[in-house]
């Protein structure tokens, strides 16, 4: 199994925010999920020089376990940003083990 991240960005029309619930309880049950939150207000930091300004378009992530980029897209089917027609970035975690 590798880690995946879905990187949930603020483009999604209408979200229904009701879904999350049965949507994160679905991966749970599945055994998949490894974590997630959602992302609030922070800042770029660069000890060298100006820092770049913050992602301001992610909104949230979800930590879940997939044998493959395939499968880890085929866990979108329910996650309310997908469905509202919002972007979803997906993302390997490698590992380095």
């Amino acid at each position: 199994m590798a880690d995946f991240l879905f990187l949930m960005h603020d483009d999604a029309i209408a979200e229904d925010e009701s879904g999350w619930g049965p949507y994160l309880a679905r991966l749970e049950t599945a055994g998949v999920l490894r974590g997630g939150s959602a992302i609030g207000g922070g800042v770029c930091v660069c000890k060298v020089g100006p820092a770049s300004e913050i992602t301001s378009r992610l909104t949230g992530f979800i930590r879940i376990d997939a044998p493959d980029l395939e499968h880890a897209e085929a866990m979108l089917a329910g996650n309310p940003t997908y469905e509202a027609g919002g972007t979803v970035e997906i993302r390997e975690l490698p590992r380095t083990d």
